[in-house]
This record gives C-alpha cells, structure tokens and sequence, in this order.
C-alpha cells in the first residue's frame, strides 16, 4: 500500500505540472493513494477554485487538503460543503464550511483518514492545534476506524511541526508538514512507526522566492517598487514524499522524499 503526498501546489506552473506528470507517476511508483495541498493552486497564487480541484480530481489526486489561504478564493465556501475530498484545516474556528477530517474509502476497501490540521505560531489565529489533536485521538484510533491516517500540519515554524510528529508517533501512518514551500531533508519513520517530513516542499517554480516571482519578491524585501506578489511561471518540480504502509498495524514501513522535475529534480 503506497501513499503519495504532494507539498503546497503553487500557480499555473504547479498545477500544470500536476495535470501533465501525476497519472504517469501514479502507474510507475504503484500508488494506490493521492494526497496534495491546494491551497496556493490559484493562478493568482493563493486560494484555489472548483475548477482546480476537479481538473486535480480527474488528474488522479484523492483528497486536496488546505491551509491559511483556503478561503482566498470565496467560491471555494460553498463547494467545500459539497465536496468531501476537499479538507481545511480542522482547528479553524467551527462551525465553518467544510470539514478538516474525513475517511475516504480506496479501490482496495481499504480506509484512509486524512487530517487537516494549522500551526498556532506566526499564522492566522485558529484553534490550539495540540487541544484539537488530544480531542481527535481521544475520539479515533488507529486500525478501528481506520486502516492509515495521514495529518498534512500546515505550519510556519520547524519546532512546532516536530512536536506534532511525535505526538502523533504511533498513532498516525504520516506527519507531513506543509507552508513553507522547501522540501526538507529528514524523511524518516519516528521511533513509534509514523513515517514523518517537515515540509513537503511545494508543487511550483524553484526559479521564485516559494514560488513567487523572484524581481517582485526581492523588490518587496529592498522597499522598492513592486506589485501584489504573484506565481513564477517557469517549469515546476513536484516535491512530496512516497509512503510505504503496512497493511498489518497501519504504520510505515518506509518514506522517500519524492522530487520530479524543474530545477531539483531527483526522481525521473
């Protein structure tokens, strides 16, 4: 059983990447389970719409979950309501549109819970995201409600991200932090079995500042002219990582850090 998570997708570059590489990617490395972040697909480079999100779905993406910027784009609120596969982070202030938790049904009869979750730490104020995880573990456990959970934490600090990795230590199949935009290089499976990264990376142009374009950032950093920050259009690397589960007690039995394309590619 093999999940892939892909990092934050970013503009037109990342979602273009997506649509044209991901069924060939799912068929060469056996996925059976396709997770991204949406957030930033939006050719304006924040939020994402339904059409996105169904050119995602018919590209071979399962479930998109999200972050800060998932109401950006106000169409988004009432097709969330509709549209299960689509997750925001579960400690934003409830009631809200949508949901942060689900279960998703594979080809297999196999049960995957997903689980949106976002910092506390330099990001929009939100629920404090280690009460909301004590509360879901109270309430679900692994292999009796499902057979993999998989957590996208959307965060902006490094230490904040950690924590939640070992608190969901064996009782999680994947931690994987999501924000930031660069992949980092600890992809490892914890001491309890939970395969972890903390970034993903994102699904965008490298040639950027995190995927926005790189003259106008720098401008923006110097206090000179500059506009609205906007997406870096050359070609993508898709960033993530692939999970290798067992079927038996529903953690990892190996993670890879998953990079294809643009200018760090790795994977061919």
């Amino acid at each position: 059983m093999k999940i892939l998570f892909l990092g934050d997708v970013v503009g037109l570059s990342g979602c273009s990447k997506i649509i044209d590489n991901l069924s060939a990617q799912i068929k060469k490395n056996n996925i059976d389970f396709v997770i991204i972040n949406g957030e930033n697909a939006d050719m304006s480079g924040v939020g994402l719409t339904k059409e996105i999100c169904e050119e995602f779905f018919q590209s071979g993406v399962n479930v998109i979950t999200t972050g800060n910027h998932i109401w950006d784009q106000k169409d988004i609120m009432n097709f969330i309501d509709k549209e299960k596969r689509l997750l925001r982070p579960k400690n934003l202030f409830e009631p809200a549109p949508g949901r942060g938790f689900e279960i998703y049904e594979t080809k297999k009869n196999l049960r995957i819970g997903v689980l949106n979750l976002m910092g506390n730490v330099f990001m929009k104020k939100c629920d404090n995201v280690f009460d909301i995880s004590r509360e879901f573990l109270a309430k679900f456990k692994l292999k009796k409600d499902y057979d993999f959970l998989i957590v996208d934490f959307h965060g902006e600090i490094t230490s904040e991200k950690n924590a939640i990795g070992h608190y969901f230590d064996g009782k999680a199949t994947l931690v994987i932090g999501t924000h930031t935009h660069i992949p980092t290089n600890d992809a490892r499976v914890l001491k309890n079995g939970t395969a972890y990264q903390t970034d993903a990376g994102m699904c965008g142009d490298y040639d950027s500042v995190i995927g926005m374009n790189k003259e106008n950032s720098l401008n923006k950093f110097m206090k000179k002219d500059s506009t609205k920050h906007f997406p870096a259009k050359g070609e993508a690397t898709l960033c993530g990582v692939i999970v290798d589960c067992n079927l038996e007690n529903g953690l990892a039995k190996d993670i890879k850090s998953f990079i294809l394309g643009g200018q760090l590619a790795i994977n061919k």
